[in-house]
C-alpha cells in the first residue's frame, strides 16, 4: 500500500486521532464546503450507491465513516426499516443529528460514535454496509475491512463511494493542478483548519483505487468484486459481497 498520509504531520498522535481532531475542527463548514469543492457531482455518484443498495432490499443498513449523515439520510429513501451511521467524529455526528431531527428520521437513523476499525456490532448485523469518502480515513485498511466483512451478513452488498486518480490525458493532468492548487486554496480560504484540506488532497492521491482496491477486497475475503469509475475518474464506486 502507498504511504500513510495524515493530517498533522507535526502531531505524536497516531492517524486515527488526527483524523478525529480534523474532522471536529471542520465539521461546521464541511457539508458547504464539500458541495462547493465537488461542484455538485458528489450528488449524482451517492444516487448511484443508493440504487446498488436498494436493489438488494436491504433491511439494515450501516454507514461506516458518515460523518455529517448525507448517505445515511439518502439511503433512507430505501425500504431499509434500520439505518445506522458510525463515525469517529462527536462534531461531525453532532451536526448529522441535527439534520436527520430536522428531516424527522430520528426512529429509521442513528447516528453513533465509534471505530470502524472496532465495530461495535455482533457478527452478521446488517443487510449492507457502505463507506462514502471515508475507506481513505482508516489507519490500517485491511483491519477496517475485515471488520467490515464480519458484521456483514451473508450474501450481504459492501459499497464504496471513494476518490479515485483519472489515469487519461488530459483528465489526469487537470486533476492533478486542481488538488494541488485550487482544492488546498479553498480549504485555507473557507476553512479554519488549513491542513485539513491539503491532507484530503494528499490522501486521495495516495489511496490505492481501481484494481487495486479490488485486489485488497478480495484479499480481505469479499466476493464478487467490482468498481465502476464516474466521472473520467475522479471517483469511483466499489461494490462487493460476503
Amino acid at each position: 500500500m502507498s504511504k500513510e498520509v495524515t493530517p498533522y504531520k507535526e502531531s505524536a498522535l497516531g492517524k486515527k486521532q488526527q483524523v478525529e481532531q480534523m474532522f471536529d475542527n471542520i465539521s461546521g463548514n464541511y457539508d458547504n464546503l464539500n458541495r462547493m469543492i465537488s461542484l455538485g457531482t458528489d450528488q449524482g455518484w451517492r444516487r448511484k450507491v443508493l440504487k446498488m443498495v436498494s436493489d438488494t432490499n436491504p433491511e439494515s443498513i450501516l454507514d461506516i465513516a458518515t460523518g455529517t449523515g448525507d448517505l445515511a439520510i439518502l439511503l433512507s429513501k430505501s425500504n431499509a426499516h434500520k439505518i445506522t451511521g458510525l463515525d469517529l467524529s462527536a462534531g461531525m455526528l453532532e451536526v448529522g443529528r441535527q439534520k436527520v431531527k430536522a428531516l424527522n428520521l430520528d426512529k429509521r437513523i442513528e447516528l453513533v460514535q465509534g471505530d470502524s476499525e472496532n465495530l461495535p456490532f455482533d457478527d452478521n448485523s446488517f443487510d449492507a454496509i457502505t463507506v462514502g469518502f471515508g475507506i481513505r480515513n482508516f489507519e490500517t485498511l485491511e483491519k477496517g475491512l475485515s471488520e467490515i466483512l464480519r458484521v456483514l451478513k451473508p450474501g450481504g452488498i459492501f459499497v464504496i463511494l471513494e476518490t479515485s486518480v483519472p489515469t487519461k490525458f488530459p483528465f489526469k493532468q487537470g486533476y492533478f493542478f486542481y488538488t494541488q492548487n485550487i482544492l488546498p486554496f479553498m480549504g485555507k480560504m473557507f476553512s479554519k483548519d488549513k491542513k485539513a484540506y491539503q491532507y484530503l488532497s494528499d490522501s486521495a492521491k495516495n489511496f490505492p483505487f481501481g484494481e487495486n482496491l479490488n485486489n485488497i477486497l478480495r484479499k480481505v475475503g469479499f466476493k464478487e468484486v467490482k468498481h465502476y469509475p464516474q466521472t473520467m475518474g475522479i471517483a469511483t464506486i466499489y461494490s462487493s459481497s460476503k
